[in-house]
């Protein structure tokens, strides 16, 4: 569920019901607008990250950057595209998932080394970062940042190698977690991905220009024709010409592509792990029907996480699909909340809804997820308001049980709702007269896809690394 919490510093955050998203990185090489597409990538992947926006650009003999803790269109004007020359450039958009947002952790970062300087953007996170940088710190490593991504700098400086290729390889043979990665160096520009490719990390061209991005819905904006995704363990080195290589870093190891992509984070016009994300969630609507096919008069989406499934919903069941919420989509950065005049302030400010659709009416309300519930408990008081005689809320996913350690800043499991309470505990705390989740079999038939090819921790508490166990308000992550 997509709604907006504000930040001390003012800064908008696009949160899931506690669940924050993640980042997004792009790259481009052999291309003289390289830092003006890059910008265009980045605006299209605003939805994963909101906080920060960097770029950095390479001319074959220095790096350019350009850094800002603010939404993509505020960071980057006309002069700052023009100061970032050369053909070659990455960028990162990024939600303080656990690092503090300040300055000094927006990405990409940069690092001299033996091969010159070294710029990276990640998305992901290493779940064993703090017993790696406790190791670094103690052979004298200093850290300008408190980002797991900092690591990997060290790392590849001090991994033996001939090239920076091979140092990048031997310094991610020590790390555990997720992470799709953009280098750049002032004469390439190198992409890597994990070797159970958690996160979505996309190759396309423009022109004979190669290109790198999270979701295809960046190749879109500026043009560029989706090729593939990078394997998980692959890096593909690019020129300043444009010219491509593959090598892997690790063998192939078993899929931990991360199920929530296709059920909340990704764009729907993307294509992600191969399938489109609009007709997977368009699944889990036609999933959703089939498990639980209620009788009522309408069906309406909490928008926008809701929309696709609630499409496929009203279509398998053929209950009319109606728009029983408006979103607001001309929310500031901020905005003056009052201290207790107006209960629910931070709902009623994004969403409102319609009365005339809801009123005397059976409903059937449909979201991607519930984490902690307080939001869900106050739209469903909200269409009780309205007037509905009764409400089935229908979630197309399982309960979300435990708290996720590859890139998402998931509440603990004690502040996890499904973690802690029964569904018919659940459901009266939110208030509705029904409720229920779609099985992970269903998730699964959706998404054309098992449990052998997917992360689904989060609804299993099935990890596919080991963990390390931190005290509260340690950091890590993008």
């Amino acid at each position: 569920m997509q709604l907006a919490s504000h930040t001390s510093s003012g800064a908008t955050r696009v949160v899931l019901q506690g669940l924050i998203a993640m980042c997004g990185i792009f790259g481009i090489a052999g291309n003289n607008e390289a830092s003006n597409l890059t910008y265009l990538g980045l605006y299209a992947l605003q939805h994963r990250g909101q906080e920060s926006a960097g770029i950095v650009s390479a001319d074959g003999k220095r790096l350019f950057k350009m850094r800002r803790r603010s939404l993509v269109s505020d960071a980057f004007d006309k002069n700052s595209i023009e100061y970032l020359r050369g053909p070659c450039a990455i960028g990162h958009v990024r939600y303080s998932t656990s690092g503090p947002n300040i300055q000094k952790n927006v990405q990409p970062f940069i690092a001299a080394g033996r091969f010159g300087d070294l710029a990276i953007a990640h998305n992901g996170n290493l779940t064993n970062f703090h017993a790696i940088r406790k190791q670094l710190e103690e052979q004298g490593a200093v850290f300008q940042s408190t980002m797991d991504t900092e690591v990997i700098l060290h790392l590849a400086a001090m991994a033996p190698g001939s090239t920076i290729q091979e140092k990048i390889k031997n310094g991610l043979a020590r790390v555990e977690g997720a992470y799709s990665l953009v280098f750049l160096t002032t004469k390439e520009l190198i992409a890597v991905r994990d070797p159970m490719g958690f996160r979505p990390l996309a190759l396309g061209w423009l022109g004979k220009s190669p290109v790198f991005a999270s979701e295809t819905c960046a190749f879109d904006l500026i043009g560029a024709a989706y090729d593939r995704e990078l394997e998980p363990g692959e890096m593909i080195t690019a020129t300043m010409k444009g010219e491509i290589s593959s090598m892997r870093i690790s063998d192939p190891k078993r899929p931990g592509r991360c199920i929530f992509e296709h059920i909340y984070f990704a764009r729907p016009d993307s294509t992600v792990f191969g399938q489109s994300v609009y007709d997977v969630r368009r699944r889990l609507g036609h999933e959703l029907a089939r498990e639980f096919p209620l009788k009522a008069d309408v069906v309406t989406p909490v928008p926008d996480s809701g929309v696709y499934a609630a499409i496929g919903y009203a279509e398998e069941i053929g209950i009319p699909l109606q728009m029983g919420f408006i979103r607001n989509h001309y929310v500031g950065r901020t905005f003056i909340e009052p201290q207790k005049a107006i209960r629910g302030f931070g709902v009623k400010i994004k969403l409102n809804p319609v009365r005339s659709i809801l009123a005397g009416k059976r409903v059937i309300v449909i979201d991607d997820s519930i984490v902690r519930g307080t939001t869900s408990k106050k739209l469903i008081k909200m269409i009780r308001d309205a007037g509905a005689t009764e409400i089935s809320m229908l979630i197309s996913s399982p309960p979300v049980v435990g708290p996720c350690y590859y890139g998402i800043d998931t509440p603990t499991s004690e502040e996890l709702i499904g973690a802690n309470k029964s569904l018919d505990e659940i459901r009266r705390f939110i208030g509705a007269d029904q409720l229920h989740y779609l099985s992970m079999e269903g998730v699964y038939r959706a998404a054309k896809g098992d449990s052998t090819r997917y992360c689904d921790a989060c609804f299993t508490r099935n990890y596919l690394t080991s963990i390390e166990h931190r005290t509260a308000g340690s950091s890590a992550n993008h």
